[in-house]
């Protein structure tokens, strides 16, 4: 699945972003991308608690 994720800008935004997908799931691949805002994540997580465990790290998907 992927998101866009306007307020990740650099290298830190991305760890961030990529620390509170895998609190949900330990197991997803996570390719963040700060120059176009986009994130490729490969998970069975649900998309909904992706985006709410995103947006409660500051990073709320578009």
């Amino acid at each position: 699945m992927q998101f866009h994720i306007e307020t990740m800008t650099c290298g830190g935004c991305a760890r961030g972003v990529t620390k509170a997908i895998q609190s949900v799931d330990p197991l997803a691949v996570v390719k963040a991308d700060p120059a176009t805002h986009r994130v490729d994540v490969t998970t069975t997580a649900p998309r909904e608690q992706l985006a709410a465990v995103l947006a409660d790290a500051g990073f709320a998907p578009a």
